[in-house]
């Protein structure tokens, strides 16, 4: 297995810490006046998606995790589990509750989603970096809203919760990031 040092610690690079293994979501060089280098890192766990801070020093080694992806189609959550289907052998695989907890807001029926496989098994799920949505809820425009920048909350097809301008109204279809979990725009 391949290994990286405290040089190689970039945004998205994959590690293994405790057989756990990490994406690098931040990172930071650090060079203090007096003693040796360091990396102070935030990294996120490709199983249970917390992120947590670790400092690496000038010889610490990972090892690379073999992490492969497969996309698949959400099929439906039967109160357990996510139920996901193989486009190609139309084999299903389940995910629980906890595994897609961060991501699950954005699951619509259909949709493709890249499964998460590390050593052989399903441990997470990533939608598709944007969506097209339409919004379910939002409050009505009041005259005189029309200050730039100002947002109010929209809450989506799938029940996300977002920010959106004062001129998009319940029905509008909507581009959204969700990675960022943010607004991009109108769709017409």
């Amino acid at each position: 297995m391949a290994t990286i040092g405290m040089g190689d610690i970039k945004k998205n690079v994959r590690l293994i810490i405790g057989e756990v293994p990490y994406k690098v979501v931040e990172f930071q060089h650090v060079k203090p006046g007096k003693g040796a280098a360091f990396v102070r890192m935030k990294v996120k766990s490709f199983i249970n998606g917390k992120v947590v801070e670790k400092t690496v020093h000038a010889g610490d080694k990972f090892e690379v995790p073999e992490i492969t992806y497969k996309t698949m189609q959400y099929l439906y959550d039967d109160g357990e589990m996510f139920q996901f289907m193989d486009n190609e052998t139309y084999d299903q695989i389940g995910l629980t509750h906890e595994q897609c907890d961060d991501v699950s807001m954005w699951f619509k029926d259909g949709i493709s989603v890249d499964i998460v496989f590390y050593k052989g098994e399903a441990i997470t799920v990533t939608p598709p970096e944007t969506m097209e949505l339409v919004i379910a809820e939002t409050p009505p425009n009041f005259k005189g809203d029309t200050s730039s920048g100002s947002k109010k909350p929209a809450t989506l097809e799938t029940g996300a919760v977002i920010q959106v301008p004062y001129h998009v109204l319940e029905g509008d279809t909507v581009k959204v990031n969700t990675v960022e979990c943010e607004y991009l725009e109108k769709v017409k």
